[in-house]
């Protein structure tokens, strides 16, 4: 699977079945993946403020689907 194919699905956390946002990048090294760099979702208040980036570890992640990435996180 590619980066492409993962930034298009909506992450979903377990938890509280909030959508979270879209990974807009990776934390890589020696050619596995670490953390998910997530942009939040956007709401009318976050044109007010700037929003935080969330990094979601790769040990977080439940399961990929073809639509979503559902983990398994209490932050």
């Amino acid at each position: 699977m590619r980066l492409s194919e993962l930034q298009e699905k909506d992450i979903i956390n377990l938890n509280d079945g909030r959508k979270l946002g879209k990974i807009i990048d990776v934390t890589v090294d020696n050619g596995k993946i670490y953390n998910f760099i997530i942009e939040p979702k956007r709401t009318f208040f976050s044109f007010i403020r700037k929003s935080e980036e969330i990094s979601v570890c790769w040990d977080d992640i439940s399961k990929i689907g073809t639509d979503v990435i559902l983990i398994n996180s209490n932050n």
